[in-house]
């Protein structure tokens, strides 16, 4: 047989390579075996006086899964490829062993860019805010307010986010779904303490949106499968409970959990005159929890003055006409209300950030055909991390760095079948389990995504000790989803979770 020449099409033959004529079958090879491919720098980062020294290291790790066949162990099989970035600072060899904060995103389908270059990692983006937004190309710049100065950073991407992806000839299904990305993301948390030694370390997760489900089943889930138990969990814009915002099918409970953020939203629109805030929002919540449920609860009963009297209230603090509440029915549909609220001025309102406003693309569409929150973020984010990742971090791929990923959609929530998608029975679980771990949960007050009022009734509800609820910090913020957009409130938070770590680890400042 002639020689093999290494720089051939191996799915090319001819007499010699198929050992006959040529047009004989086909020789093929497997894919080269993924390995990881992570990249390693230093930096510095100046916080106040003192000068933090520390080690980015980013790229992707393979994962594996066990291979079985008729019960006996065949070894392990390279099933995806996921994409981090960890910082570590450097200690003196007395000093305690520091934390580690394990953060991600939600989506399903988003990557970890947001609280990465947004909130928790020692560069952030430039982008301005509402009124005062920057034009393209943006910036980044460094962020002393970094929670690196207290806890190492690793940052996780799910597959098929960011440069995350199913190994070659893998398919990616697998963890498109509650329980595969739980356990594909708790293996790298694994992975990541066992390779750098850090199963001492104060251990704590960070999730923003649907990052606050998984976060919440990841804390069952690690302590359980592996024996890792945490110090804290950081719920940021937080939903455990899906029918609390009605997200699969609209009820009561749903529209009740929206109706305190419609008020707040409603007032930084000037539909309340002088009132305050506070003064507003409290009206709302008293109603929503009490009034308003009764009222939804009526049904076609609720007729007459009856009717009129919750038709005027809820118009009231809403800032939408009588007329628009009674056609709804008093049922105030999120979409629909970021649509209808500045419609006589042909504007829609921001659903992730209520803060934002842009044109209507349409002055009678029923609803709005973009988020202007949404769009005005995307693009800054974009650019700062495309830059940072090569230019700072030294990795380089030709592959698109998925922001929110549409590949993962249908999302399997198989688990809970002919239920809400509710996952505060496991966290529940393991605050029972490991009674020293911490919540912090961070809300925005114009957050139209995951509203204050919806999360703060379901984390009431928590099957705990009533001396558990202990565990729990509620911190507020007039902000949206992400708060840290708004330049008051990303200080504020910065300094809110580094004190919630210190504190969980007994080293309060």
């Amino acid at each position: 047989m002639a020689p093999t020449d290494d720089t051939a099409d191996p799915t090319t033959t001819d007499a010699d390579a198929t050992g006959g004529k040529a047009g004989g079958p086909k020789v093929t090879t497997e894919p080269a075996e993924p390995k990881d491919d992570l990249v390693t720098t230093t930096h510095s980062l100046t916080i106040g006086r003192e000068t933090l020294t520390y080690t980015a290291t980013t790229g992707r790790v393979v994962l594996r899964e066990e291979v079985y066949e008729d019960d006996v162990f065949t070894g392990t099989k390279p099933k995806a490829e996921v994409f981090l970035t960890s910082y570590v600072a450097d200690r003196a060899p007395d000093a305690p062993e520091r934390p580690v904060t394990f953060a991600f995103n939600g989506g399903p389908g988003s990557s970890s860019v947001w609280l990465h270059l947004g909130l928790l990692g020692p560069r952030r983006v430039q982008m301005g805010d509402v009124g005062e937004l920057l034009p393209p190309p943006y910036g980044l710049i460094d962020n002393p307010e970094s929670l690196l100065a207290v806890s190492d950073l690793v940052f996780i991407d799910p597959v098929s986010t960011g440069f995350s992806r199913a190994a070659e000839g893998e398919k990616p299904n697998g963890y498109h779904g509650f329980t595969g990305d739980i356990e594909s993301v708790g293996e790298i948390i694994r992975l990541w303490t066992s390779r750098n030694e850090r199963w001492l370390s104060p251990k704590f997760l960070a999730g923003e949106s649907y990052g606050t489900l998984r976060a919440a089943a990841l804390a069952d889930h690690l302590q359980t499968r592996y024996g890792m138990y945490l110090n804290g969990i950081m719920l940021i814009s937080s939903v455990l409970d899906f029918g609390s915002i009605g997200l699969h099918e609209p009820d009561a409970r749903a529209f009740a959990g929206f109706l305190p953020t419609y008020a707040a939203v409603a007032h930084y629109h000037g539909k309340h005159g002088r009132k305050s805030l506070s003064t507003v929002v409290r009206a709302a919540e008293e109603y929503a929890a009490q009034d308003y449920a009764y009222a939804l609860s009526r049904g076609v009963r609720l007729v007459g003055p009856e009717r009129a009297r919750h038709v005027a209230r809820v118009s009231e603090l809403t800032g939408l006409s009588e007329e628009w509440v009674d056609r709804a029915d008093l049922r105030v549909e999120h979409v629909r209300f970021f649509t209808e609220l500045l419609r006589s001025e042909r504007k829609v309102v921001g659903r992730l950030d209520s803060r934002f406003t842009g044109p209507a693309a349409s002055g009678n569409a029923e609803m709005m055909d973009a988020d202007p929150s949404h769009d005005a973020i995307s693009g800054p984010y974009a650019a700062a991390w495309n830059q940072h990742v090569r230019a700072d971090l030294g990795y380089h791929s030709d592959l698109h760095y998925e922001q929110i990923s549409r590949r993962v959609h249908p999302w399997s929530y198989s688990d809970f079948e002919g239920k809400p998608v509710d996952v505060t029975p496991r966290l529940a679980r393991a605050m029972r389990a490991n009674p020293h771990l911490q919540l912090h949960v961070a809300y925005g007050w114009f957050d139209g995504a995951t509203p204050f009022f919806a999360a703060r009734e379901v984390l009431a509800q928590l099957d705990i000790p009533p001396a558990l609820h202990d565990n729990i910090e509620h911190r507020y913020y007039e902000a949206g989803h992400m708060m840290y957009v708004h330049e008051p409130s990303r200080v504020q938070q910065s300094q809110d979770l580094a004190d919630f770590v210190l504190r969980s680890v007994g080293r309060a400042r």
